[in-house]
């Protein structure tokens, strides 16, 4: 009887133990494949050399954009402090994709490291987030000079300032660190094909074979609360910026007040307008060149437009 029960229990363990260690090789994978914007060969140069392009706008325009705001001491004030943090990301969250993205059309090969892709999500969550903070601690920036002229000085003093962009960096990193250690508990199977030309956390996370529910509830979660802040912070100041203005009787007073938030806004509409439409038409992008073009939009398109809008529209840096 009992070498009878062994014989029946011995096929289970064996199928247990096999299940275990198939778990475990699913975690061990080297690389995924970046299935880029297109796999038309003919296609790669046309999209290297516009991306190339791209890339180097971005990273001269807001390069000037730091340089103007350090070497010239009209401009060492708040505004332009947050204003060249804000130029500093933009070009940190397009050289965390874009190079990776022309070395592999040049290289041919679409590949990127386990590591390699886990830096990715983590850099790209870090500066999103980041860029989102900085745009809300503009916004109070304008409501502090706008609604406390008399007090601006005092409220926004340097400890102050680099307080808040700590505190928005910090933030971030820690958003984009539990998301990244999320997915190191994640297993991937045979199909490790990321429709994208960057490991997007979203995309990733579609094709993990174990369960992403926590994976995703940590998002949301986060989201709401890391975004419903800078959301609500620059709503706050707007309002308040609002109402004081109509309050000045003078139409050159309401004219000046507001034009010092023009450029502002305009980078506000774009960051938030894009990211917001890219997450309507989500459901409707099934295809995997359609997923990576509307990526273009949140992650290079802003980034290159911020300072032709700051250059073009403010006075001081012209």
């Amino acid at each position: 009887m009992e070498t009878t029960h062994l014989i029946i229990l011995s096929p289970h363990l064996s199928i247990r133990f096999i299940n275990n260690i198939e778990a475990r090789n699913q975690t061990l994978i080297s690389e995924f494949i970046l299935l880029g914007i297109s796999d038309d060969r003919q296609l790669q140069p046309l999209i290297f050399s516009l991306f190339l392009i791209m890339y180097l706008v971005t990273i001269l325009g807001n390069l000037f954009i730091i340089l103007a705001v350090s070497s010239d001491s009209n401009l060492h004030n708040p505004m332009y402090f947050f204003l060249s943090n804000l130029s500093f990301t933009d070009i940190c969250l397009i050289t965390t994709t874009i190079p990776k993205m022309l070395m592999n059309i040049q290289t041919q090969n679409n590949t990127i490291t386990y590591i390699g892709c886990i830096n990715q999500i983590f850099f790209v969550t870090t500066f999103i987030g980041f860029e989102s903070f900085i745009l809300a601690v503009m916004a109070y920036d304008r409501y502090a000079a706008i609604c406390h002229p008399l007090r601006y000085t005092v409220i926004m003093n340097s400890f102050f300032c680099g307080q808040l962009i700590l505190l928005s960096l910090f933030m971030s990193m820690v958003n984009a660190l539990l998301n990244s250690l999320m997915v190191l508990h994640l297993s991937f199977c045979t199909n490790l094909e990321i429709p994208q030309f960057f490991c997007e956390l979203a995309q990733v996370l579609k094709i993990a074979c174990s369960s992403t529910l926590i994976n995703s509830i940590l998002i949301y979660v986060v989201a709401f609360i890391l975004g419903g802040i800078p959301v609500s912070g620059i709503i706050f100041s707007y309002t308040r910026i609002v109402s004081s203005v109509l309050r000045m009787s003078s139409a050159g007073g309401k004219y000046k007040a507001f034009s010092t938030c023009g450029s502002h806004l305009s980078v506000v509409s774009l960051f938030y307008g894009i990211s917001l439409g890219v997450y309507i038409s989500s459901p409707f992008t099934n295809t995997p060149k359609k997923t990576a073009a509307t990526s273009v939009m949140y992650i290079v398109f802003p980034q290159m437009m911020n300072p032709f809008i700051y250059s073009l529209r403010n006075r001081d840096i012209k």
